[in-house]
């Protein structure tokens, strides 16, 4: 009886149509129709279905942390070489090729390293709440849960943590913060840390050489027993020294500066001329002679041989002073813009145990797949229709066999 039912609804559906090269509308309306019974089934089956297994899935909770990084500014610095007139050309040397062209970036690649992951894996046990019995396999599940990225128009970074108990992705959210203010005091990552260290390396050297000058100054003394000279030649040698420490400061100024740019560029040459004028002033005060030095001493003349050996280390040692005393205020200046920059980064709002999950998405799931349930059954009517007109063509229907046949 129901081969028979069937057969007819073959029969109807194969009547003349007056498009023969196309699918009618009508078609397609009837086929669904006298599926709808099916179609119901099935749809309503497979939200059912998806609705069950969503709420067996663990709710989970994304906090987040809002960060703002730190401007890249030395404005204080600016003002406060300006001050100190041909001094502020030794802090050049730390300039352009220290600034750092997207420290965001930076940020964020700090923020997702091995160090600061290891460190929250750790604090937080999540190797026996993920199951993992090594740390490389802990490390990848947890960056599964976390996501660090960077606001393309406000700038600011986003750290989201997932877990199934909102309050541990509360935690974790901002002891990710913690861990990299714990990574960040042993780097210098902001312009004004890095002149810092770079100035305090310069600092411990000059200071170095200026001990080592006093003690042989010292030793000068005892042996020889000259404990004053004459006013005048002091105070020629300070200026000479003075001197002595810019020449060497435009030197190292102008060998950092060849690290970037060409013989011809503006800065190279102008640099170069202030050297040379140096230099001159340097020659005028300590003699025309290969040795200036020497010719600073002599220029004192006939003075006797212990009287010139004093003199000498007198000379050294107001060199390594002033070189050190330059030193010494550019590093009090990156100090100062370091602590005006204050902390790495700041936190524009912490992260809170959120009261709504953000995974699931239980209405969307069971929506999403009762409409694909409904297109599946739809697709399924189609088929078992043409499959059944098939059958009734003997030709069609031997073929059928066929690859039946080569299926067993």
């Amino acid at each position: 009886m129901k081969v028979g039912a069937i057969n007819d609804e073959i029969r109807e559906l194969q009547t003349p149509d007056p498009d023969p090269g196309g699918v009618h509308v009508l078609d397609v309306l009837i086929v669904l129709a006298r599926r709808r019974r099916f179609i119901v089934l099935f749809t309503l089956g497979a939200g059912l279905l998806a609705a069950i297994v969503v709420l067996l899935i663990p709710s989970q909770y994304t906090a987040e942390t809002l960060v703002m990084p730190p401007a890249q500014n030395s404005s204080m610095s600016s003002s406060l070489m300006s001050q100190l007139g041909g001094s502020a050309a030794l802090a050049s040397v730390a300039g352009a090729g220290l600034g750092i062209k997207n420290p965001s970036e930076m940020y964020i690649s700090l923020f997702q390293s091995r160090t600061v992951e290891d460190a929250l894996i750790e604090r937080f046990g999540l190797m026996a709440r993920y199951r993992k019995k090594r740390l490389s396999d802990a490390r990848t599940a947890f960056e599964s849960h976390a996501t660090v990225v960077l606001g393309v128009k406000d700038g600011l970074i986003r750290i989201s943590f997932r877990d199934r108990d909102p309050k541990l992705a509360a935690e974790i959210a901002n002891a990710y913060v913690d861990q990299f203010r714990k990574l960040s005091a042993n780097l210098a990552i902001t312009e004004a840390s890095q002149r810092r260290v770079f100035f305090q390396q310069q600092l411990l050297e000059a200071n170095g050489s200026l001990a080592a000058a006093e003690e042989a100054m010292k030793h000068t003394e005892q042996s020889t027993g000259i404990l004053q000279i004459d006013s005048q030649a002091r105070s020629l040698i300070e200026s000479a020294a003075a001197l002595r420490a810019e020449v060497a400061a435009k030197e190292v100024q102008l060998e950092a500066m060849r690290a970037y740019a060409t013989e011809d560029n503006p800065d190279v040459v102008r640099a170069k001329d202030q050297l040379a004028a140096l230099q001159g002033q340097l020659a005028k005060l300590a003699g025309n002679g290969d040795d200036s030095d020497a010719g600073l001493i002599v220029s004192k003349g006939k003075a006797p041989e212990a009287s010139m050996e004093y003199l000498r280390k007198l000379r050294d040692v107001k060199y390594y002073e002033t070189i050190a005393e330059l030193i010494a205020k550019q590093f009090e200046m990156a100090k100062l813009d370091e602590a005006r920059q204050g902390a790495i980064i700041q936190v524009a709002d912490l992260a809170v145990p959120p009261d709504k999950r953000s995974f699931p998405k239980r209405t969307i799931t069971i929506i999403l797949v009762a409409v694909l349930g409904f297109f599946a059954a739809c697709g399924w009517s189609f088929f078992s229709q043409g499959l059944q007109r098939l059958k009734s063509i003997p030709a069609e229907k031997q073929r059928l066999d066929a690859l039946k046949a080569s299926f067993r």
